[in-house]
């Protein structure tokens, strides 16, 4: 496998869900490459998260928007970027279906900015020796039937604003490649759950309604169909495309584990109830099915066939385990819980 050598990365939305998992397994693994952070700290990022992270040498913080041409070019004239990781996003599709504008701003207008700025400043360099990372989602690809799965060749074909604004990134990103000659690589990823993750997203809601004894919602039946993987499987998938991926690739990172969502919230219950010693089964009495959302898609798997063959990666956790670790977290970390709950009311 080629080997591309950082020395220099921006991760974009480093406080967020998967940025801040990202910034705590590379940060302390490669200490010798300085990482910079830049997030606008919204209602899903949270500073803390990266607290432990402060006395690194090789780390800084930046608070800002991506959609700040200003803020984003200053910070790459300051710094010697070599390398993007992009995770900023707007990403609840529920909120993008109330109002799309955000979802606009920051993922194809702050992916503009973003790439944009790393032309200017690349533009005398090899193209070997710089790197911009983008990070997208399965929902790009539509829905699925009953059996199949999303490969690297499947056509877009988003359903939720959500879903359209990442095509429309992804999109960008692959242009500027062909335009401007620019490095770059693409991941689409599954479902992701772990620590870190805020309460309006299924998992970790599961998780606080049951502590807290209250309704947890479940859209229509609860048959739709999702792949999930645990957040420090895609961090350690991340890791190998930086680093060997090849230049204009796309990959495609899934946990290939799926669950009708009715079984997952049960399967959360269940260990929920296990671990703080309730009765079994006592929690499912909080499932309450809901209205459906609307343009709600039935099922989406992805094909990580590339990843296994090219960079030799594949998922280290069964979603048993991924789900267990995952409510330890949560259950050793209610004040956080508290803290996330406080932000998504203001």
């Amino acid at each position: 496998m080629s080997v591309f050598s950082p020395h220099c990365v921006l991760v974009t939305g480093g406080a967020g869900f998967i940025g801040t998992n990202y910034l705590h397994h590379m940060v302390a693994r490669y200490p010798r490459t300085r990482f910079i952070t830049i997030d606008a700290l919204t209602y899903a990022g949270n500073r803390a998260n990266l607290s432990s992270l402060d006395g690194h040498s090789n780390f800084r913080f930046v608070h800002a928007d991506i959609t700040d041409e200003a803020a984003v070019t200053q910070l790459f004239t300051e710094e010697p970027v070599d390398s993007v990781v992009h995770f900023a996003a707007e990403s609840h599709v529920d909120r993008s279906i109330e109002s799309a504008h955000r979802f606009i701003q920051t993922n194809v207008e702050g992916t503009r900015i973003l790439l944009d700025a790393a032309r200017r400043a690349w533009q005398a360099a090899p193209p070997e020796a710089r790197r911009f990372h983008h990070i997208s989602t399965d929902e790009v690809f539509g829905a699925l039937g009953p059996t199949g799965a999303f490969t690297e060749d499947t056509p877009y074909a988003p359903r939720s604003p959500y879903a359209a604004s990442k095509a429309a990134a992804d999109h960008l990103v692959r242009a500027w490649a062909e335009t401007h000659g620019l490095p770059v690589v693409v991941t689409n990823t599954s479902n992701n759950y772990g620590p870190y993750q805020y309460p309006e997203k299924l998992i970790p809601l599961v998780i606080s309604r049951a502590l807290a004894g209250e309704a947890v919602p479940v859209y229509g039946n609860g048959a739709q169909i999702r792949d999930w993987l645990y957040v420090e499987d895609h961090v350690e998938a991340l890791e190998r495309v930086l680093l060997h991926g090849r230049t204009g690739r796309t990959y495609l990172i899934g946990g290939n584990q799926e669950l009708r969502n009715i079984d997952l919230v049960e399967q959360l219950l269940d260990t929920v109830d296990t671990q703080l010693g309730r009765p079994p089964g006592s929690s499912r009495k909080l499932i309450t099915f809901v209205a459906d959302r609307p343009g709600h898609d039935f099922r989406y798997a992805l094909d990580a066939t590339r990843m296994q063959s090219e960079l030799d990666w594949t998922p280290r956790h069964s979603v048993d385990e991924g789900m267990a670790k995952t409510v330890s977290w949560y259950l050793a970390h209610t004040d956080w819980i508290d803290h996330a709950n406080q932000k998504l009311t203001q």
